[in-house]
């Protein structure tokens, strides 16, 4: 088992975790527009400055055909718009402004145009005309084409140049440049629309998880079990503030795990058999009881349950294992065991001195026979009461240590002690016109207590007969394969719901309207018994068709030798 941190810190830390989320996400969409369009305006101008500077430089060393004065009048008046570009904050002015930088870029072009009608000058026309009609959407696109066709017109008039084709080339050109900007700027604004969709989708997503998860957590923290949840690979995901609670109260003077014990208190429990260690394993069970603590001292229960989980792709998604505190659950069990022992215990010595002045009564040759008949039911009822008194006690020393303390087992055929049982009853089924059929008995060694046996196969073939129809059958059968061996009780009767299958073998549960009758010990005492010979009590049912009782005890003893 492993400790938990606090569920406290971690309730607190949540909410203030998602608070603080959605205005900084705000905050940071806001920021991260205005940032892009200063760094965009920034960007653009500083890569037209750089091939203007460049055309500059070149123009500064070499002969230039054409108005210098005038065309450093154009790169003067990029450079110093560059300038101002990067001083601007452009995120405090309306998105339009922007819109002036490449206009006075087109201003400065034509200007450099001017200065050398017969060059390429022109082709600086790109960077404003990608600008404008990338940022600006359509008004930007007909504003450039409308733009370059008038600056075109005039370039051509005023160079009284013959029209060629020529003329139209560099038109046409950054036409076709400013609809493919147009267009790719568009497709770019789709994809961030939809990234932003998605990315709004996700946080959404995001902040449902968190809440679930805030919720999940409260609510494991408010329950008084313990939770703890291991992932496939063996590491431990999830734990709440009452498994926290159970360490503590688990834990020695030293610090460490207090020693774990079975369910009868005594036997040690090995290190690979604690809860985890199991459910690392892949094992999966029910109502586990471990003790912790050594007496005299402190000692906590734990009932603890395991259950495997199936991730969405079918394969070990872990485990959950909650463990819940039945301390004081088994104490006033263990508290009723032994006032009911006290009190039978009372019980019984009256009860068998009345007995014993009943036999003398009935033996007495001179009373009346109707005096006689009437001792004789007093005597029957007594040995009722005495028998009921013997079960409660056998109950109220049933674990596993109290009835192997008075055992005394030894090579056995199981045959023999089947047909004795149904020999007994014989009376008992023959009231009700039941039979009792036994040519099912093979010859089956077994390593048990013979008294002990015979009261399990009584108590199977009594109430086999007490609850089958009239004129059923009750079929007994033995068989083994040298290592373990099977009795079988099978009935025709009422049969048993899949309600009271669960709770059949729980000390003083007595099954339906029909099973009302008894103390409802007797399976219970009988799975005590078969246990401690080391074998196992199942049972099949069907209601209406009936019950089938299948006791598994070891064929051999420790040395292994058979009957």
């Amino acid at each position: 088992m492993v400790g938990a941190p606090n569920g406290e810190q971690r309730r607190a830390r949540r909410p203030s975790e998602a608070r603080t989320a959605r205005p900084r996400a705000g905050w940071l969409r806001q920021d991260f527009a205005d940032r892009t369009r200063g760094r965009t305006a920034t960007l653009n101008q500083l890569l037209l400055a750089s091939v203007v500077f460049a055309l500059g430089a070149l123009v500064a060393v070499g002969p230039f055909p054409g108005d210098p004065v005038l065309f450093f009048a154009g790169v003067v008046i990029i450079i110093v718009l560059t300038g101002a570009t990067l001083v601007v904050p452009w995120n405090r002015l309306p998105y339009g402004w922007v819109a002036v930088v490449p206009a006075i870029d087109i201003v400065a072009i034509t200007l450099m145009q001017l200065a050398a009608p017969r060059t390429a000058m022109g082709l600086l026309w790109i960077f404003p005309v990608m600008w404008l009609a990338a940022g600006f959407g359509l008004l930007g696109m007909f504003a450039v084409i409308v733009t370059v066709a008038g600056i075109t017109t005039v370039l051509a008039l005023v160079s009284a140049q013959q029209v060629t084709y020529t003329t139209f080339l560099l038109p046409l050109v950054l036409f076709a440049v400013a609809a493919t900007s147009h267009l790719t700027a568009r497709r770019s604004d789709a994809q961030r629309t939809l990234l932003a969709k998605q990315a709004q989708l996700l946080r959404r997503v995001l902040e449902s998880s968190r809440r679930q998860e805030q919720v999940v957590t409260e609510v494991l923290d408010a329950v008084d079990f313990g939770v703890v949840r291991i992932d496939g690979d063996g590491r431990v995901a999830v734990t709440n503030e009452a498994h926290g609670r159970l360490q503590q109260a688990m834990g020695s003077d030293d610090g460490e795990q207090a020693p774990a014990f079975r369910d009868d208190g005594v036997t040690r429990l090995p290190s690979d058999e604690l809860p985890v260690e199991r459910a690392l394993r892949g094992e999966a069970f029910d109502g586990h009881v471990i003790w912790f603590g050594e007496e005299p001292g402190p000692r906590k229960a734990l009932s603890i349950t395991a259950r495997r989980l199936i991730d969405p792709d079918g394969g070990d998604g872990g485990a959950v294992v909650v463990s819940r505190d039945v301390t004081s659950e088994l104490e006033a069990l263990r508290a009723r065991d032994e006032l009911v022992a006290s009190v039978s215990h009372e019980l019984r010595t009256p009860l068998t001195s009345i007995l014993g002045y009943l036999d003398l009564a009935i033996e007495e040759p001179d009373i009346p026979d109707h005096v006689r008949a009437n001792l004789d039911i007093a005597e029957r009822n007594a040995e009722r009461l005495l028998r009921i008194v013997a079960d409660i006690l056998a109950a109220s020393s049933s674990s596993s240590s109290s009835i192997e303390a008075t055992m005394t087992a030894q090579e056995l055929d199981a045959r023999d002690i089947v047909r004795a049982s149904g020999e007994a009853l014989l009376p008992r089924a023959a009231s009700r016109a039941v039979t009792i059929d036994m040519t099912g008995l093979e010859e089956a060694g077994v390593w048990a207590d013979p008294m002990r046996l015979r009261q399990v196969v009584d108590n199977l073939v009594s109430n086999a007969i007490a609850y089958n129809k009239d004129g059923g059958t009750v079929f007994l059968g033995t068989t083994t394969d040298g290592v373990s061996t099977w009795i079988l009780v099978r009935d025709t009767g009422i049969g048993i719901s899949e309600a009271d299958r669960s709770r059949l073998f729980q000390r003083y549960y007595k099954a339906g309207a029909e099973r009302r009758t008894g103390t409802g010990l007797g399976l219970a005492i009988t799975r005590d018994i078969v246990r401690a010979h080391g074998g196992e009590l199942g049972l099949h049912s069907s209601p209406g068709v009936g019950s089938t009782f299948i006791v598994k005890l070891p064929a051999t003893g420790p040395g292994g030798t058979t009957p």
